[in-house]
């Protein structure tokens, strides 16, 4: 059974959203704080975490910044909803965000789709047009060629296969290849992009990275 970890100091928000994720099959462990939950984490292994931005002593922020570090995805739960907040979420290493009062049906909707990504990131075997990622080989396939990718460009375009058609932003993919604690600039990425798609428009001319202008990059499959 999936299971989600609940931390909020409002007691009525923690046992409200338990409620609601318990009726739709999910297993709920709760935390009133930062602290706390990372004592659970210790004896449960949680699925996703729902955290509250606004806390005592360990914002959510904090807290989903350590979360992060054992790659447990995060959805941040806030009463407020201005850009800067989200951007602080986001930066943090949060999935998503959603504002106080919510509708418990976006909520769901929300830590589904969550989970549903990051289980497509852990397929081992990822098939975009005629483009094959082996992800415990570290291979990639395109029709019968086999191609070995320096690891960061194999993860890149790991990254950017899960999502066919999806725009992944520039900062996302960063830190999602490199790190939070990368220290260098995104012309790192600009070059790994760079040398992508030299090799794709080599091998192929059904599988293309389009760059989303001021946003950052998709993976297109373009029908024969």
């Amino acid at each position: 059974m999936t299971t989600i970890l609940i931390v909020d100091d409002e007691r009525e928000i923690v046992d409200l959203v338990s409620i609601h994720l318990t009726r739709e099959g999910f297993s709920t462990i709760k935390a009133a704080n930062g602290n706390e939950a990372l004592t659970l984490i210790d004896e449960v292994w949680p699925d996703l975490a729902i955290v509250d931005v606004m806390m005592p002593n360990m914002d959510g922020f904090t807290l989903t910044k350590k979360l992060r570090q054992y790659d447990i995805p995060v959805l941040l739960l806030t009463a407020k909803g201005s850009i800067e907040d989200k951007e602080s979420g986001f930066q943090a290493g949060s999935d998503d965000y959603v504002v106080k009062p919510f509708e418990p049906k976006e909520l769901i909707y929300r830590v589904r789709a969550i989970l549903r990504r990051y289980n497509k990131d852990t397929t081992p075997l990822i098939q975009v047009g005629s483009l094959r990622i082996d992800r415990e080989r570290y291979e990639v396939r395109i029709d019968d060629v086999t191609y070995m990718l320096p690891l960061k460009e194999f993860e890149l375009l790991t990254t950017l296969a899960t999502r066919p058609g999806r725009v992944f932003e520039r900062d996302f993919l960063m830190e999602r290849v490199w790190g939070l604690d990368f220290s260098g600039d995104d012309q790192t990425l600009n070059v790994h992009i760079k040398r992508l798609r030299e090799k794709l428009h080599a091998a192929t001319n059904e599988v293309k990275i389009m760059t989303v202008r001021g946003v950052g990059y998709k993976l297109e499959v373009r029908k024969p």
